[in-house]
Order: structure tokens, then C-alpha cells, then sequence
């Protein structure tokens, strides 16, 4: 098959051009939004000593060379997050982000190596209010481009609705006739053969070396996000604290954190947290976390100690990263996240 044509062919670009001008007009008018609501935008740096520690983060890395020719490795960030949270523990309240950030590994509709990330934090206030900015966001991405719903290949979702409310155990009950939280204990440590048993029962296929989170991840991903954000957008809200490295436990339900995902035409969007801000478990936590890509992947990153360390005086805060380029690929109704990214990094081979 021959490569596709360059981005930058004027045929190409012709046909990208609509949809970049409603990125440029979309990101206005939620500049124009954080700031009528007294956010202060910020830039983080790119390069951190640490990109960001889950399981399934894959960073871009690379090295520092100081003046006497000795080296450090330093990531390229996968969040602006642990930057963020710095912020909060210095003093700021109310802060938004349009970061650039780099995940390996992933390419493709809708992923990029290289994509935009619009994050915003609120000291003081619950996740809650996030829900509602997020509603409030998808509007004005409608109203700016000036389309009544929002599209992605075929499925469309009304933006002017209020937004689905589904914990993430109601949709593993409603979807997949599965029992969640029978396999969380009140500490939140989950029981493998508990989930395993249930998920069997629901039809679900489990392999022998299958863990906990690996058929909490299938159950996601084959049974409950296609059924989220059709008609209208959905948060699936509650999730398991073994799925919320970074986020606090929810007041009702140690089992569960104060977490939630934004759906729209089957696509996630969003990932919010009420933040946690112990260090001495975020720090366990990070552990786990690396354990796991270690025991997965065979590699591990660096923790961000300053970050560890700065959690001590971060007051309680909830925040949200939202794709950018995907908000934009729903308003606009573009087919592929390089249609809206102004210069796509390059393909250089292999599959994708």
C-alpha cells in the first residue's frame, strides 16, 4: 500500500483546514472560559526526571549531559500533573494547563505520540465541580464551531444534555452482569479468584495468568466503554482505588476513589481525580504501580521525590486532564486525531 499523502501538501491540507480553525477557535474560547472563572494558565516544563508512574504509561526518554560531561536520564512528561500539583502546594488555587505531552507506544485514530492536554485543578473544591466544568466544556466546544452534536464515525452524542451519571459498579452490573465490588475488600485490596469467579459466570473469557486488573481491564474495554456516551455524554464515576494511583479514597466507600472517566460517542475524553495528598501512600501506591510495569513490561520509572515531598503542604484539590485534540475531533466531526493536530509527528515505520 502506498504512504499516505504528507500533511503538508496543500491538497492535504485543504482538506485538514476546517477542522484546524475550529481547534484554534475551540481552545480560545476555553482560554476565555478558565480565565472568566479566575483560573491562572500555566506552563510546566517537558522534561521531567520522572514522566509520570502507571502501570501502562509508556515515556519517551532521554538524557541530560552537564558541563562535566556526566549524565542524568530525564522523560519526556506524559502529564503536566506532578508540575501541576507543585503549583497547588506553592500556593496557587485555581490553575489550567494546555500542555504538549508524549506517550510511547501509541498511534493510532485516536492516539498520537504527540497531543495536547488540557488540564485544570481546583483547590478546595471536590470532583464534583469537575463534572460540572466538563459539561460546561462540551457545550462551549459546541456552540464555538457551531454544530448541535457531537460525531465520531457514525455515533453522535448531544452536548447540550447534562452528562450521564453510572458509577463504574453499576456499569459492570448493567453491562456485564458483574458483581465488582464482591472482590474489594474494605482496605481495597482485591481478590483475584472472587472477580475471576464472577466474571466467568458473566460468560467472560479469563486466562490462567489473568490478574485482578488485567479482567477488571477487559470487562472495561469489551462490555462497558461501548455502551458509554451514546445520545449523550456519560462519567463513569467510583472507580476501584487499585484503578486510582492518584486519587483519594471517596468518604461513603473506602473501596472506591474519587475518580471519574468523561465518555462522549464512545470515546473517553476525560480523567479526573479528587487528588490524594498523602505522600506516604501515594508513595505505595507508585510502588504497586511500578511493580506491575516491571512484572508487564520489564522496565520502570524513576519516582519524582520533589513531587512525593511536595504533597505534604498540597492542599485538598480535585483535578482533570481532558484530551484536547479528541474534544476537538467530536465538535468538528474529524475521523482521525491527525486531522486536527496542526504539524503530526511523522510515521518512521513498523506497524500501525
Amino acid at each position: 500500500m502506498p504512504a499516505a499523502s504528507p500533511w503538508w501538501t496543500p491538497d492535504v491540507h485543504a482538506d485538514r483546514r476546517a477542522f484546524l480553525i475550529g481547534r484554534n477557535r475551540i481552545q480560545a474560547a476555553l482560554r476565555g472560559f478558565f480565565a472568566a472563572n479566575d483560573f491562572v494558565e500555566v506552563d510546566t516544563a517537558t522534561l521531567q526526571v520522572s514522566p509520570g508512574n502507571e502501570a501502562h504509561l509508556h515515556a519517551f526518554a532521554t538524557q541530560a549531559i552537564h558541563h562535566d560531561g556526566s549524565t542524568a536520564p530525564l522523560y519526556l512528561h506524559t502529564s503536566p500533573e506532578f508540575a501541576c500539583k507543585k503549583l497547588l502546594s506553592a500556593g496557587e488555587h485555581l490553575i489550567t494547563c494546555f500542555a504538549h505531552v508524549y506517550r510511547n507506544r501509541e498511534r493510532g485514530p485516536l492516539h498520537h505520540p504527540e497531543f495536547t492536554m488540557l488540564e485544570w485543578y481546583r483547590a478546595g473544591e471536590t470532583y464534583q465541580a469537575l463534572m460540572r466544568d466538563c459539561a460546561d466544556i462540551l457545550r462551549l466546544a459546541a456552540e464555538t464551531v457551531g454544530t448541535g452534536l457531537l460525531s465520531y464515525r457514525g455515533a453522535q452524542a448531544d452536548p447540550f444534555a447534562e452528562p450521564e451519571r453510572i458509577t463504574v459498579a453499576e456499569a459492570f452490573a448493567k453491562f456485564a452482569g458483574v458483581d465488582l465490588l464482591s472482590s474489594i475488600d474494605r482496605n481495597g485490596e482485591t481478590d483475584r479468584q472472587s472477580l475471576a469467579a464472577t466474571v466467568l459466570a458473566a460468560g467472560i473469557r479469563v486466562a490462567d495468568d489473568d490478574t485482578w486488573a488485567d479482567m477488571f481491564s477487559r470487562v472495561i474495554v469489551e462490555k462497558v466503554e461501548p455502551n458509554l456516551g451514546f445520545g449523550r455524554a456519560t462519567i463513569l464515576y467510583e472507580y476501584p482505588v487499585a484503578e486510582a494511583a492518584l486519587a483519594r479514597p471517596t468518604p461513603h466507600d473506602p473501596r472506591v476513589a474519587e475518580r471519574f472517566e468523561l465518555y462522549a460517542c464512545g470515546v473517553e475524553l476525560a480523567n479526573a481525580f479528587g487528588e490524594l495528598t498523602d505522600a506516604s501512600e501515594q508513595r505505595r501506591r507508585f510502588d504497586l504501580e511500578m511493580a506491575e510495569k516491571n512484572r508487564v513490561y520489564g522496565e520502570t520509572y524513576p519516582l519524582d521525590e520533589d513531587f512525593l515531598s511536595a504533597l505534604a503542604i498540597m492542599p485538598q484539590a480535585s483535578g482533570s486532564a481532558l484530551g484536547f485534540d479528541r474534544l476537538v475531533m467530536l465538535a468538528t466531526g474529524a475521523s482521525r486525531i491527525d486531522q486536527v493536530i496542526w504539524a503530526p509527528v511523522a510515521e518512521t515505520g513498523g506497524r500501525t
